[in-house]
Formats: C-alpha cells, structure tokens, sequence
C-alpha cells in the first residue's frame, strides 16, 4: 500500500462541529477553543459560516470571531463556508480571503439546505467566483451528499463525475467530497475517487466524512489508498447538517491524527495538544463527545500491573 508521508487535516469543529449543538457557544469560549487549537499546530481552520442567524444560530457571532483573530501574526489558513453571494459579500465586509461555497448533489438535500435546486446552485456559484476574483479571495467548493442522500438514496456517480467536471472546468482550486450523512462505505469511496482521479489527475480534491454508522476511519483509509491527502475532522467528533435527518457528528480530529500517527504518516499536530482541546471542548458544551481516544488514551499509553 503506498500511503501519503504527510497528509493535511482541516479542522472543522469551530463550523460543522458546533453548529448542530443545543448551546449556542459565546464569542469568549469559541476563542478559548481557537487558542487551545493554535497551540495544537492546526494550520488550517474552517472557524464559520455566513448564514442566516435564524437558521443557524450557533453561527451568528462567526464575524465577530474573525475579527478577534483576524490581526494575529501566527494564525493558520481561516476558512468560512457560504451558501450563497450574501454569504459572501459578508464574509468579505470582515476581510476573509479564503471561502468555501456549498452546494449538494442532490436536489432534494439542496432545496433543504439553501431552498435551491443544484442547477441554481452552480448559476449562483458562476456569480460567487467573479465576486470572489474582484476581491482577490480564494473559492473552494464543497459538493455534500456525494456518497448518498438521505431523501433521494443512492447519487448516481455520472452525477458526481459531472459536477465535478463543471468545477474543474471554472477553476475551483479545491473542491471537497463530502459524506453529508455518513451514507459512504469503503469500497464506493475507493472507486469513486479513483475514476476521478484517473480523469482529473490535476485536480486538489478534499474529503469530508461523518461518522454515522461507524464507517468514517475506514473511508479515509480507502481515501488514502486512492491518493488522497486532505481531509476535514472536528474535534471531539462533534458536528452534524441542521438540515439532514439522522446527522451525526464528522470523523473525530484526535482519533484521526492518531490513526495516520501510528502507521507513520506525519500531520504536524499535537495529539497532545488536540487532547487538552477535545477534553475543553466537553466543558464548553457541557455533554461527553464522541471521541475515541479521549476516553482510552493513545494506543501506546501503558498501565501499571495490579498487584492483588
């Protein structure tokens, strides 16, 4: 198996990871999670979304945020998501140059999510990524439900193939393959990135994968197996879609980083460092999160022998 020496984690829980919680997190404990982040050497994060308020409220103060940070001299790659020009004429007024647009692969999830079909979705996206050149900001794009909907099933991959042609063809620097729901299995996820890689061999691709149904390390091996090396994770295993039934949280940051640790591949963070995060970030939402490692420790960590 020939596996990536180095491999990119996108840190989303600041994102995907809170905006699913009960507790709307305040600006002063969202800046005590980015602090603890930085110390654990995250060097890209996607820290918010510009969104309505009253859809997504967990995501109001993501402005505000920005502009606490926005002026450090160490600070990693800031990332926010937009569904739309209004998404991102906002992110812009606060000086963000880095965006991620989403849009879904399927009709359904779309209209659920941003109250379009996909076809308005790319119109719009044309309309986005001339806003975003004028502005010098970088564009990537997000296409959820890649591996399946949970209204629709399965997503023909022709459909997937020809979305992401669309994207290559408008120049999106990365685009993002996103398991929405957590529908991916190994095998599909192996075939498919490899068919897309076979025909857009200089294309950046970055996958996203939720842990619903126990599969989400499995499907960033496969990932790996096809030549991938980027991924999105959340802290703690924490995040969900507002708007797909059954949404449950991403692969879980600290149980990744571990993973590609112990089979020598290097990420440049601290699992150290992640750990004192993940077990701040339980406080902060006040519940146990989802992570594997925070609860048995890393793998090489040894006990004393009872003696009785």
């Amino acid at each position: 198996m020939n596996f990536p020496e180095y491999v990119q984690i996108n840190e989303v829980v600041l994102r995907d990871g809170l905006q699913l919680e009960a507790k709307v997190v305040p600006l002063e404990e969202k800046k005590e999670l980015y602090d603890l982040l930085m110390n654990a050497h995250v060097k890209t994060l996607e820290f918010g979304s510009f969104v309505h308020p009253k859809l997504v409220p967990q995501m109001a103060n993501s402005g505000e945020l920005f502009d606490a940070v926005a002026a450090e001299t160490q600070r990693p790659d800031l990332i926010a998501l937009i569904p739309n020009l209004k998404g991102a004429e906002n992110a812009q007024s606060h000086g963000v140059n880095r965006l991620n647009f989403v849009f879904s692969a399927s009709d359904t999830h779309n209209q659920q999510n941003v109250r379009k079909n996909t076809g308005e979705s790319l119109t719009e996206l044309e309309t986005i990524l001339e806003f975003c050149t004028s502005h010098s900001i970088i564009l990537n794009v997000s296409i959820a439900t890649t591996f399946g909907c949970p209204f629709e099933g399965e997503v023909p991959v022709a459909r997937i193939q020809n979305l992401v042609r669309r994207l290559v063809e408008m120049k999106i620097d990365v685009i993002t393959l996103a398991d929405t729901t957590g529908m991916a299995n190994p095998k599909q996820v192996y075939d498919l990135l490899t068919m897309l890689r076979d025909e857009f061999t200089s294309q950046k691709f970055n996958l996203h994968f939720h842990n619903t149904r126990g599969m989400g390390l499995s499907n960033i091996l496969a990932s790996l197996q096809a030549g991938i090396d980027s991924f999105d994770t959340s802290l703690g295993g924490l995040g969900g879609c507002p708007f797909a039934p059954g949404a449950t949280g991403n692969v879980c940051t600290e149980d990744v980083v571990h993973m590609l640790h112990t089979m020598g591949i290097d990420t440049g963070l601290s699992l150290k460092g992640l750990l004192k995060a993940s077990a701040a970030l339980e406080k902060i939402v006040e519940h146990r999160t989802p992570s594997y490692l925070l609860k048995a420790g890393p793998s090489d960590r040894k006990y004393p022998v009872p003696t009785s």
